[in-house]
Order: C-alpha cells, then structure tokens, then sequence
C-alpha cells in the first residue's frame, strides 16, 4: 500500500511492458485509472520499439521509452547503443513507483535501472529467487484466468489504490487523424484480415465471401492493412473483386488514421491483433474471430461485440483435438456475417 511520505508533490509513475503493440494497448486502462487518481503525476511509458504510435491516443502518457526487440536476431548496433541509453535515463531519473507488468528478465534489468526503492511486480512463475531482493512490492494477488488488462491493472490498483474496476482502452478522439478514402461516416465497415501468426488467421476466400454478404447491407467495405508487401498483396486481391464498394488502406495508415476510421465506423470484423484492440479503443462495434487464442485474456475490453469461435459449436473437447494450426478453419462464413448483420443494426444500417 503506498505510503503518502513516499509519493512526491508531482508524482513520477514508470510502466515497463515489453510485449506487443496490442499489449501496448491494453495497458491504457491502468495508466488513465492512475491518472485519475494521481492528476498530478507524471507517467512514464517503457516499451518495445513500434508500440509508440498506439499509445499515442492515450494523453495520459507525458513520455514514451522504446527499447529493441528481444530477439537478438533482428537487432544491430544502433539498437544496442538505444538499450544503453534508455537504461542510462532511467538511472539518472527519480520514479516514486516503477511496475514491471512483462514478467520476463529483460523488463526486469530495466526496472532495476530505475532509480527507485518502490520496484513493483507480479509474483510470476519467471520470478527467481534472485529478482526477489529488487522488487520492494511483490503482487502475489491471483491474476489466472483473466482478462489481459485485469491482469495488468492488478499490482497497480493494489499499491497505488486505484478504482476497483479498470476503465476501456484508450485512444482520445482528439488523437485521431483523418486518413482520405471517398466513404461517408456510419456508412462502412472495417475489416482486418492480417496477423503476423498464421494460426489465427481465416482463409482468404472466406473474407472474399463474407465481404460479398455484408455488402448485401453496408454500402462499403474498408480493408485495414499494415505495411508487409503479402499483406497489402492479399488486401489488393479482396479489393479488386469489388470495385468502387471495397477500399485498402494499402498500410499506409497510422495507428491515429485507422483510429479515426474506426471512430466512424459502422462495425468492426477481424481476427486477434491489435487493430481489433483498437477498434475496442474507438468504441466501434466489434465481431472477432477467435480460434487459438484464450478468449479470456484477449476478447474486445468494455465494446459491444460478438465472439466467433468453433469452440462454442464443436464443444471445448472436441476443439480441443483440432491443431491449432487447423482450429480457424472450421469457422464458417455464415457465422461471421449473422454477427456482423447483428452489430451494423446498432447504427441503423
């Protein structure tokens, strides 16, 4: 519990999440809730390189840290000499409270960094018996099974003693930039197919058919892409089956441009990524493709929005013997479209 001797006039605050953009996104919750609370506080973001651009919805953040990706395959000199820096920075600053909510070592070496006594984390399977000296505020609260951002929200709720409930995701309208494509506001729906896990992806030629169906009730179809040449590829095939009525975004949106797209969006469909997270963010109604994935950590947070997944209608143990590499598959196109019919009803389409 936190000690009011040991938070300053102006409080600084670090959250260390070392995962994925989604994660990135998932953590707003906690950091308005602590805002809330402390409206005075500085808040300090520490996050893998990339997860900047959709934390920047959230004003509640005053500074954004990028570390390089744990993979040391993919990381050169300048990353290293980055790493460096960051841990020199935190060094040099003061921080009432510092919350490693990774769970993993490298996010624990950078809270140590950090100049503080009130080291906080969760008692993690990962949290050997030397990590323990470090860490003043060990959460030893049960967070399985819950959804993501609970399991975020616990430690810092418990020490700081924020509200019992974690707020939605947050990417202010004010944050939100425009991105140019000839469609009315209300009068589309946004789709995104893409993941960089080819276990929760749909086949194509389901999303070809399922964007046939909801053109039946919705006048045009925007396909959301990130910037990987196969998926901007794949996003040009579904398009050019429908000409003047389907749009790409040819990854050549923002995190704040597919927001405000989002924002004015009839509905959402697309499998497990980030892009579905944000559409939670944007309050935008959402169907979400489920096949491997835990729906209970990762389902749309505080947005209405439909579930699809085989589970519900082949049973868990049936599911279950499935690989999952295969589970997606058994999705079929009727379900999605029932669902995406259901949520274009919410803005009278």
């Amino acid at each position: 519990m936190v000690n009011p001797l040991e938070i300053s006039k102006r409080p600084r605050f670090l959250f260390i999440k070392l995962r994925h953009i989604g994660d990135s996104l998932l953590l707003t919750p906690t950091l308005v809730a602590t805002k809330a609370k402390y409206p005075d506080a500085e808040i300090w973001v520490l996050v893998r390189k990339s997860c900047d651009g959709i934390l920047a919805g959230c004003p509640e953040v005053d500074r954004i840290l990028l570390t390089a990706n744990p993979d040391a395959s993919k990381r050169n000199g300048s990353d290293l000499a980055n790493d460096f820096h960051v841990a020199s920075t935190l060094i040099r600053t003061h921080f009432d409270y510092v919350f490693e909510l990774t769970d993993n070592d490298r996010a624990r070496f950078f809270a140590i960094c950090a100049r503080t006594k009130n080291r906080c984390t969760n008692d993690h399977r990962s949290l050997r018996w030397f990590w323990k000296p470090f860490f003043r505020h060990i959460c030893t609260t049960k967070r399985y099974p819950k959804h993501q951002v609970i399991r975020d929200f616990t430690c810092p709720r418990e020490i700081l003693h924020l509200a019992e409930d974690p707020p939605p995701l947050r990417f202010a309208f004010e944050k939100m930039q425009p991105f140019p494509l000839p469609v009315e506001a209300n009068a589309y729906a946004v789709i995104h197919c893409h993941t960089r896990w080819e276990r929760k992806s749909w086949p194509l030629d389901r999303w070809r058919q399922l964007i046939s169906g909801i053109l039946e009730f919705t006048p045009a179809v925007i396909v959301s892409c990130g910037p990987a040449p196969e998926e901007i590829e794949s996003a040009h095939a579904l398009t050019s089956q429908f000409p003047g009525k389907v749009y790409a975004t040819e990854g050549r949106a923002n995190w704040a441009q597919l927001a405000g797209l989002l924002h004015s969006a009839s509905f959402f469909v697309g499998v497990d990524t980030a892009a579905m997270h944000l559409a939670a963010a944007c309050g935008c109604p959402t169907v979400c493709l489920f096949g491997p994935s835990p729906v209970f950590e990762y389902h749309p947070w505080k947005v209405k929005h439909w579930m699809i997944r085989p589970h519900d209608w082949l049973g868990e143990e049936t599911a279950k013997k499935i690989p999952r590499d295969e589970i997606m598959k058994e999705i079929p196109v009727a379900s999605v479209l029932e669902a995406c019919r259901e949520a274009a009803k919410l803005k009278g389409l």
